[in-house]
């Protein structure tokens, strides 16, 4: 037992958690005080021309917000630690709840996005570097550069004008559950993952292409041509393994982006994941599923970040003793 505690790999990942629970205790007083640094009072704001003094009283103190400050923060912190979120200020349904059933919509954009930005990325990107200053390479940069500089919502609209309005292949908008519906559910996920996957592929296919060209100009990728290796192992043993660390690190960068919810690309195609979720409770006042988001969010993107950190000691044994 000591000795697995002891392992470089173990503490490696034992100091990241602790610093993603440090992270998480600062969202958690962020989050707690946006309700209260909002000018006016949320409740009554919530309510809106729903407002009486009776339903006023009850959402103040189903909220907890009728009790002394300190009180709330710790009841909040505690109620967040075993999963209570509160209730919605629109509805009065469990914020943990709503989160849950807006998650699977979410997680499935997300992973078919980064799936098609990677089989997308990786190719252009070797190529384009094993390519440099050829035609081809300045193709793939122009290409890259195009799908950086146009706006997610913009090539949402295309794609909708192209697939689903000229040639009829696909629907507009809408989603259908992967377990309840598996050719619906592929059906409505094309459009908005091609959206997200290329505007994702353009930015990693650059990070790609540099971490390609600095590892190939490195003193062992030299060397190892300098021994008449072959160029195909030259190029996939020595130079991709060698610049996977940033791109793992851009690939979780880009994930966790659109796990935190790609918001517009979500109402142009009324997708129904965290992203519009937010856009709705912030349109109406909803504070506690702003909050409870925002804490779902952060605990992704640490998430997503612990599992990187993870990948690096798998992909580059050297980290193992860092």
């Amino acid at each position: 037992m000591t000795r697995v505690l002891t392992h470089p790999v173990v503490r490696f990942l034992a100091r990241r958690l602790l610093y993603s629970a440090v992270v998480m205790v600062g969202v958690l007083v962020v989050v707690f005080a946006l309700v209260h640094l909002v000018p006016g009072d949320p409740v009554r704001i919530a309510l809106g021309t729903r407002y009486t003094p009776e339903a006023y009283a009850a959402l103040r103190q189903a909220s907890g917000l009728d009790k002394p400050m300190l009180e709330q923060f710790f009841g909040y912190l505690g109620s967040a630690l075993t999963g209570d979120l509160g209730v919605s200020f629109r509805n009065g349904d469990p914020v943990t709840l709503i989160l849950l059933e807006r998650l699977p919509a979410t997680v499935s954009l997300a992973v078919v996005g980064i799936l098609i930005a990677l089989l997308i990325a990786l190719p252009a990107g070797i190529f384009s570097a094993l390519h440099e200053g050829r035609l081809s390479d300045t193709i793939v940069r122009v290409a890259s550069q195009f799908g950086v500089s146009i706006p997610d919502f913009w090539m949402g609209i295309l794609l909708i004008g192209l697939f689903a309005t000229t040639l009829g292949w696909l629907p507009t908008s809408g989603y259908r559950p992967l377990l309840e519906d598996p050719a619906g559910w592929l059906r409505h996920i094309v459009l908005p993952a091609l959206t997200v996957g290329l505007v994702a592929a353009a930015i990693m296919t650059r990070y790609v292409r540099s971490a390609v060209l600095e590892v190939a100009a490195t003193g062992y990728v030299r060397t190892a041509r300098s021994k008449g290796l072959p160029p195909a192992v030259v190029t996939f043993r020595h130079t991709v393994r060698n610049a996977l660390i940033p791109v793992l690190t851009i690939t979780g960068i880009q994930l966790a982006t659109i796990l935190g919810g790609v918001i517009v690309v979500e109402v142009v195609f009324a997708w129904p994941g965290l992203g519009r979720l937010v856009y709705n409770a912030v349109a109406a006042r909803d504070y506690p599923v702003i909050q409870g988001a925002v804490l779902l969010i952060a605990a992704l993107f640490l998430l997503i970040n612990l599992i990187v950190d993870a990948l690096y000691a798998v992909v580059d044994p050297r980290i193992r003793l860092s």
